[in-house]
Formats: C-alpha cells, structure tokens, sequence
C-alpha cells in the first residue's frame, strides 16, 4: 500500500515498505497559495475553483493522510474542500473537473442550488471525465457533525485519512472524531472504472480560506 500525505515545503508522498520521502513535481493551478512551514495556505476566499496539482503514481491501495485548518471565508454559509485523486492529467488553471479522475469532497452550504446536495454539511464523490465535466456518484448528509463546527474547533486542524483500493474501487473516508480512526464512510466507485491507475492528485477549495499540512 502506500501512503500520500502532505510533506515539508508543498506536498509529497512516502512510499511504504521503505518510507523513501519524495518531492513531487508541483503546480499551484489557481487560488492564492502561499507556504509557511509545513502548511500550504489557500489564501483567496473569492476562489471557487482553488487548486494545486501534484504529480504522484498513484495504483492500487492508497492512502491519503493530512490536516486542513480552516482559516476564514465561510462567513456567507458557503465552503468545500476536497481531493481529486487517480487524475490522468490535470490542466494548470481553474478548472471544474480534473481529467478523468474521481473527487472526494467535504462541503458546506446553506442553501446548496441542487437537491441532490444536503443543506449544511455534507460529503460527495464525483466522477470527473474532463477539466469541465463532471457528474455526482454519491453523496452523504453529515449534519450529525454540524454541532462540531464552533469558533473554538474551528481554529483546530482537523486530521483525514482517506483509504483508497484501485483494483476494487472501494473509498474509505474514516471518521475525524474518532481518535482511534476505528469507523469510516464507505464509497464504491463504479467498476467499470477500476483497476483506477493515475499519475496526479489535486487539492481543491472553494470559497473558503483553508491551509493544509503533513499528518504527524
């Protein structure tokens, strides 16, 4: 299995087994990014089509580990986040979809323009065909985690871990309140699709403020 997380300057991969730290080529595609640390900031809470493209193999079982802090810019009820992973390509500005690849994404909004989306917070995954078309597989109401969303939590950074098996499609998104990550969500991606191979991820926001960092 091996192991994507967010890492030193912008973002790399640690492959398992080995643990051998790599830099992957990088591209911030659109948004206002900036580096302090270990965090990656998105900095443009206008940006409803923020991203960076990172170029990791990614086949088989992977894991996706990492922090996002919230930062500003969901004052008018309206944010999401999310990774774009097993892309075969990416196109380096704003972009709705990311080549053919699937989107994992965490959203909030108040008043969502489709019904297929829950008011409030919900979870999605999408099947991207293109740079701009895209179409909705799943999605989740998670407003059982609404209450956790307060002044105080929300200058905490929250941790994720996203399993992922390309051979078989199955999606594992474990549950960020749990400290021994002991349940999860489950998604299925369409078979037709599977063995999922890739070369790149993109890191997506939309109209909010968020920074990013490697899961210790």
């Amino acid at each position: 299995m091996k192991r994507f997380v967010f890492f030193l300057l912008v973002m790399g991969i640690v492959v398992s087994l080995f643990a051998q730290i790599q830099l992957p080529e990088h591209r911030f595609a659109s948004g206002d990014w900036s580096l302090s640390g270990d965090r990656a900031y998105q900095n443009d809470v206008n940006a409803r089509l923020a991203k960076v493209n990172i170029k990791v193999p990614q086949s088989g079982s992977m894991l996706y580990e990492f922090n996002v802090r919230y930062e500003s810019g969901a004052e008018d009820g309206h944010g999401g986040f999310g990774l774009h992973i097993f892309a075969d390509k990416v196109y380096d500005g704003p972009s709705w979809g990311s080549g053919k690849s699937y989107l994992l994404w965490l959203n909030y909004d108040e008043n969502p323009l489709s019904d297929s989306i829950p008011k409030g917070l919900s979870g999605q995954i999408y099947r991207s065909y293109t740079n701009s078309w895209m179409e909705l597989v799943q999605s989740i109401d998670l407003n059982q985690f609404a209450d956790l969303l307060t002044i105080d939590n929300l200058a905490e950074a929250v941790s994720f871990k996203i399993w992922v098996n390309g051979d078989t499609g199955e999606v594992r998104v474990y549950d960020p309140t749990d400290p021994y990550l002991a349940t999860y969500y489950y998604f299925n991606i369409d078979n037709k699709d599977v063995p999922l191979k890739g070369d790149w991820v993109a890191v997506r926001t939309n109209g909010i403020k968020l920074s990013f960092a490697p899961e210790q």
